[in-house]
């Protein structure tokens, strides 16, 4: 069976992801926890640590902010852990303990763990499946519990989410008494598994099965539970929402188009795949499989960004893809690595590495500012600053990263996911060791130690050494990544699933050496998405290029990319040090003339020299307009 690998088992040495390792460690998880403590002037309050000391009966006071509120607590414990496992840090430790005390001494009698309930509705608990997170929250705070338990071995985190998942195991089922349901946002699904893995519990393994199992089913239980509660909803114009929108509208095994909130979506897909992991469910295996091939080949940005349309925050049809409205929220990326780490253990086909890498080079990192303190929650392909200020419809597109936000979802999941990076590097399988992404790295296997060097983003050469001994009988599949033209390498190999295959033993002495070519590639669209008809991305490696005002001065949408023009590498300055920039010479139409409209004028094409940065560094210089899509 194909296993990932523990996060103790990995260090991170790479250039690019060391630095992101430090800046987490170093400047976001103390601004996140200064959010979190509301003490980040100019940013939105959050209430989150106020709400658990009120609930442990430490202060007095109201409860403040979403219904959800307690999963960027949890979220930032996760991200904490991961860091902890890399660094050691006594005050980081600290900081965790206090905050553990705290959920400690707010949890009920009988397990029940939930501030919002505690504090503002206790009459409401378990009455609105559908729109109040309850299982969400639990769902992330398992998942932080069990992620400080592997870091450092202390179970007291780990204990409590235990007695607030066996209570939850009471109160859901299909025993007389229990709540035949479902979580409305799921994310438990998947944190139940891997309470499974850690403590080999099967009643944990069987109530995530029960989630996936009933989700779907007829009559609908949200339908139900609407019902029973008199047609009343916690967020106003929720009645708009389907039940494609919680991808509740068919049994899970029946779906094969992704649907709805595409961060529930990929929640839910991942929650499945690890649930048919473990069970050797090939229904359910299929449904994945499916579900995966609806997003990556008609329902996924070039950036990786997946949910196109602010309404539902949610996926539409089939090659829908707008630029300028796009919501493609980080969070649904983040999701989407988590949802191609598990394929490519149900699969080992190399293009959900492929998407996993796409994802995270571009949309996650596009997540965060290159200071670690300011944070997008839509990541759209093209801005035009007075449209998103002027135009109400694109009031969900920012022009600068915030500071925060009344709904900080996003933040702290960026934070976990670039702290537990070690995990996604790798999978084992017997004798072999997969390698799907390209960072510098040392893994510590079972009789051996296989180091990775790369010089990715920006440079392709690549090295693997192997020693130990088991070292001579390990087998390397290394990925052939999709962006390349050319691949050179010192030993011979075989191709398969996408993967360059090397015959046990390759990786010792003078190890295997690869260099893949990063020429700079033009993208193109489907037929079918409109946004895109005429125009071309730009591509060099892992990484999505981007246009912006502050090098190409203002109306983008009259630059023009000649069929022929030729690219140059030139190093970022200033913010962008560390970078590689692309320029090439273009051509822009004039925008002047009075005439709204004009009739048998040819257009005035002036050369125009262009600056490409990497679209995970737009946004952090001065505002302006930027656009992925070019006119060719």
């Amino acid at each position: 069976m194909i296993r990932t690998v523990n996060l103790s088992d990995v260090v991170i040495q790479d250039e690019f992801f060391l630095h992101y390792a430090n800046l987490v460690r170093k400047e976001v998880l103390p601004y996140q926890w200064a959010a979190l403590n509301d003490a980040i002037p100019g940013a939105d309050p959050s209430g989150c640590i106020q709400n658990f000391r009120i609930a442990a009966h430490r202060q007095q006071g109201n409860f403040v902010g979403m219904v959800f509120q307690d999963s960027d607590l949890a979220k930032w414990l996760e991200a904490a852990a991961y860091s902890l496992t890399a660094f050691f840090d006594p005050e980081l430790q600290k900081q965790i303990e206090a905050c553990i005390d705290l959920l400690e001494q707010a949890q009920g009698k009988d397990g029940y763990l939930n501030t919002y309930f505690t504090l503002k509705e206790p009459e409401n608990r378990w009455k609105n499946i559908r729109d109040c997170h309850e299982l969400y929250c639990a769902g992330h705070m398992l998942e932080a519990a069990v992620a400080y338990y592997c870091a450092t071995g202390k179970d007291r985190f780990l204990q409590i989410m235990c007695r607030y998942v066996d209570y939850i195991g009471t109160v859901f089922g299909k025993k007389p008494g229990q709540i035949q349901g479902y979580p409305g946002h799921e994310e438990l699904e998947l944190a139940l598994c891997k309470l499974f893995d850690v403590t080999g519990e099967s009643r944990y393994l069987q109530l995530a099965k029960y989630f996936i199992d009933e989700r779907g089913q007829q009559p609908s239980f949200f339908v139900k539970e609407l019902q029973t509660r008199g047609d009343t909803f916690h967020w106003e114009g929720n009645d708009t929402y389907g039940l494609q929108y919680f991808q509740a509208h068919l049994p899970v095994r029946q779906q094969r188009d992704a649907v709805g909130h595409a961060v529930r979506a990929v929640y839910l897909y991942s929650g499945m795949a690890d649930v048919a992991l473990r069970t050797d469910d090939e229904a359910l295996r299929q449904s994945c499989c499916a579900l995966a091939e609806s997003i990556m080949r008609r329902q996924m940005y070039v950036t990786g960004a997946i949910g196109s349309t602010l309404h539902g925050e949610a996926f539409t049809f089939d090659y829908d893809l707008p630029s300028e409205t796009a919501y493609a929220e980080t969070c649904a990326s983040v999701g989407l690595v988590f949802f191609m780490k598990r394929m490519l253990l149900l699969e080992q086909e190399a293009r959900y590495a492929d998407v996993m890498e796409r994802a995270l080079y571009n949309t996650v990192l596009a997540g965060m500012g290159l200071d670690g303190k300011s944070f997008f929650y839509a990541n759209p392909q093209c801005v035009y600053p007075k449209a998103n200020e002027k135009n109400p419809s694109r009031w969900h597109v920012k022009t600068r990263r915030q500071k925060w936000f009344a709904c900080a979802c996003c933040p702290p999941n960026v934070a976990r996911l670039l702290a537990d990076i070690g995990e996604y590097i790798y999978q084992l399988q017997n004798n072999s060791v997969t390698v799907n992404l390209f960072i510098g790295s040392e893994l510590k296997g079972e009789g051996f130690v296989l180091r990775q060097s790369s010089a990715l983003p920006y440079g392709g050469n690549l090295r693997l050494t192997a020693e130990g001994e088991a070292a001579g009988q390990l087998c390397l599949w290394v990925r052939k990544p999709y962006w390349t033209t050319e691949i050179r390498c010192n030993q011979p190999y075989t191709e398969e699933k996408g993967y360059l295959v090397f015959a046990p033993g390759a990786a010792q002495g003078g190890g295997i050496e690869i260099e893949f070519a990063l020429p700079v590639r033009r993208v193109y669209g489907h037929p079918l998405l409109r946004d895109a008809a005429g125009k071309v991305a730009v591509m060099r490696g892992p990484l999505v290029y981007c246009l912006e005002q502050a090098d190409n001065g203002e109306n983008l949408h009259l630059i023009t990319l000649p069929r022929d023009a030729t690219f140059a590498e030139q190093p970022g300055q200033g913010v962008l040090r560390n970078t590689m920039l692309l320029t090439a010479i273009g051509q822009k139409e004039a925008a002047g003339g009075s005439l709204l409209y004009s009739y048998g004028q040819k257009e005035t094409l002036q050369p125009w020299p262009l600056t490409f940065v990497p679209y995970y560094t737009w946004a952090n210089r001065q505002e302006g307009e930027m656009t992925v899509w070019v006119r060719e």
